[in-house]
């Protein structure tokens, strides 16, 4: 297959969200182009699940997060949401090529990678890194040593617990539920003060 050679490289677009006091570092790819974004924040694409996820786990509803109206992810909520619960977001790659144009984590070749473990210091009480998809797993898995990661199973280290979770791209051939078993599962077990009740 010949690819074209002259698509550019594209950077990351924002920077890593680290709470001080985060017990929990989120890694994606790369987000989606910005003719997707419904605000410029993570997971900002109204199709990706994410934030449906998150409602559903914290507050049993899925759209907790969404303005239905506006057609958009509501950042203020989200923001200090993540804040209070000590939820770190970032991605894998500080830059690509967009083989086919598009978010597609297939299409995607990873130029930079993100140094993880600078990220990890910046939040020293982080517990968990959980990958979102196949490809943050293979970049974490490479940087930390580690065999392959599979989906729900966690692999323990004397400081940090690694999970891959499955992505929340409805092109991920899984129900919403159960990808939130998934997550809801992984916070249990590394961070269960997690769900303690909160204001926001």
């Amino acid at each position: 297959m010949n690819l074209p050679t002259d698509i550019l490289p594209e950077r990351h677009p924002l920077q890593p969200f680290l709470p001080i006091h985060a017990k929990i570092l989120m890694l994606g790819s790369f987000p989606p182009q910005g003719k997707r974004w419904s605000m410029p924040f993570f997971y900002p694409n109204i199709q990706n699940d994410m934030w449906r996820i998150f409602g559903l786990i914290f507050f049993q509803d899925k759209e907790y997060f969404y303005d239905r109206k506006e057609k958009r992810f509501i950042m203020k909520r989200l923001v200090a949401f993540l804040e209070e619960r000590g939820i770190a977001l970032y991605d894998t790659a500080t830059c690509v090529k967009r083989l086919k144009n598009n978010a597609s984590d297939a299409h995607l070749e990873i130029i930079e990678e993100t140094d993880i473990h600078s990220l990890l210091h910046r939040i020293p009480q982080c517990k968990a890194v959980i990958a979102t998809g196949e490809k943050a797993a293979t970049v974490v898995a490479r940087q930390f040593n580690l065999p392959p990661l599979t989906i729900g199973k966690g692999i323990k280290t004397p400081s940090i617990t690694f999970y891959r979770m499955p992505s929340s791209s409805r092109s991920y051939p899984l129900a919403l539920e159960k990808k939130a078993t998934f997550y809801q599962q992984a916070f249990e077990q590394t961070v269960p003060e997690i769900f303690l009740p909160t204001s926001v």
